[in-house]
């Protein structure tokens, strides 16, 4: 094999990274990875390829946006990805699709705004301010909204107080369950906290039932009472986090929830 023929299927892996997140799926990724090789191992001067270094990267990416926009009939929408369900991939696709290209470019491929810039054939400054946007935007998508349902007084402020440095937003508080579901109407909550015992005789566990009712809403459990979920089958309702709590330990329950996957409106 040529030595430029080695040196592109070294970047195989990184085409095929960039490539997937692009189109939004594995298989047509993949798809556009073998049509950027096909084309590159015909011009290989045109790639860098005989001048060493990293400087076959920038012109590979290019091509790959390129045969991307080009080809709707085998890659899809043109120029757009497939509906993800994992959230950052769905914030991205609300973005203008300059801005979610150099978004992926810089966070996911650790190009510098210039290169990504020259990438996408766009003025440095103009990169600059659309990257600007798009992280501004990804940012906001990640903030929660959320509800506390503990009637503790105290500890709903300890809740509320480690919500909001995490830079979420609580759009409220409740003690019981007519209270939680005035919440979710007025609201419009994305993540909830619940205690599972409460002062009224209450369960937190009814509440998250009801919650997922009218709306499929992210829970998290934060009670001493673990095996009331356990004992009542309520487990895939939503995390555990056992009290007292930590900081930490709470912090990565409402991480999970966030990153964790949801389902693909249909329409």
């Amino acid at each position: 094999m040529l030595v430029y023929e080695c040196e592109l299927f070294e970047l195989v892996p990184v085409l095929r990274r960039y490539a997937r997140a692009l189109t939004g799926a594995t298989d047509r990724g993949d798809a556009l990875v073998t049509r950027c090789v096909e084309a590159a191992t015909m011009a290989p001067s045109h790639f860098g390829f005989d001048r060493g270094g990293d400087n076959a990267r920038l012109p590979l990416y290019a091509l790959l946006n390129l045969l991307f926009d080009r080809s709707p009939e085998e890659f899809g929408p043109p120029g757009r990805p497939l509906p993800s369900p994992h959230p950052i991939e769905r914030a991205l696709a609300e973005l203008a699709e300059p801005d979610r290209r150099l978004y992926l470019l810089t966070a996911l491929e650790g190009l510098s705004p210039p290169q990504a810039a020259k990438v996408l054939q766009l003025p440095r400054a103009e990169a600059v301010a659309r990257l600007k946007t798009a992280r501004d935007r990804v940012r906001a998508a990640m903030v929660q909204r959320v509800m506390v349902v503990e009637d503790n007084a105290l500890l709903a402020m300890e809740l509320g107080e480690l919500v909001a440095d995490m830079g979420h937003v609580v759009c409220g508080t409740a003690g019981n369950e007519p209270e939680a579901l005035a919440l979710l109407k007025a609201q419009k909550p994305t993540l909830a906290l619940l205690d599972v015992r409460l002062a009224d005789g209450g369960s937190g566990i009814e509440i998250a039932r009801r919650l997922k009712r009218v709306r499929d809403l992210r829970t998290i459990f934060v009670t001493a009472f673990d095996d009331d979920i356990l004992a009542l089958d309520a487990r895939h309702l939503g995390q555990i986090v056992r009290k007292p709590f930590t900081n930490a330990g709470l912090q990565a329950a409402i991480s999970r929830a966030i990153f964790m996957p949801q389902p693909v409106a249909l329409g």
